[in-house]
């Protein structure tokens, strides 16, 4: 008898485990290029709208995350991030309902911590916070070497392209 008290209180614990889990989980959301915007979020348990960057709180699912963004510049960007099995499946499937429970809730689903959502570099090479006409001015070896280093670093964000960059470089090395 007291075995079966002890194997049903195992159960019972088990069994809470799966029942207290939160259903809701938080993502945190970036653009690659560190661009700001919104993001509707969609799967079948819900829908959000979220800041990027930012922190999401989505219900979970078994089904992919959607997503549809816009960067504050008006650049669009599409896709999904798919749900992944916890392991509390396999506790909940061979102590306690057979994961009924769990396939009910979909709270043995998760989704990714962190995600960053691709975007396609801006048109033109234009940046909301630096281009190539408001590369700090000065005069002198020192100033110019700055204004080289700043070109070279939009480059490589991909702000500017490399024509443009070599056109700017080309003006600066000019003016001294």
């Amino acid at each position: 008898m007291k075995q079966l008290l002890v194997v049903v209180l195992t159960l019972s614990a088990v069994g809470c485990a799966t029942l207290t889990e939160d259903a809701m989980t938080p993502i945190a959301f970036s653009f690659s290029d560190g661009s700001s915007g919104t993001c509707k979020l969609i799967n079948k348990r819900g829908s959000w709208e979220q800041e990027i960057p930012g922190v999401a709180s989505v219900r979970k699912s078994d089904d992919a995350l959607k997503y549809d963004c816009a960067t504050e510049d008006g650049r669009t960007v599409v896709g999904s991030i798919e749900s992944e099995m916890g392991a509390k499946i396999v506790a909940s499937a061979v102590f306690l309902d057979l994961g009924i429970t769990d396939a009910i809730t979909d709270k043995h689903r998760k989704y990714v911590e962190s995600y960053t959502i691709p975007i396609k570099a801006r048109e033109g090479g234009q940046s909301n916070s630096a281009s190539p006409k408001n590369v700090s001015e000065g005069t002198g070896k020192s100033a110019m070497y700055t204004k080289l280093e700043e070109l070279e670093q939009l480059r490589k964000e991909g702000i500017i392209t490399d024509e443009e960059f070599e056109a700017e470089k080309k003006k600066v090395l000019d003016s001294n």
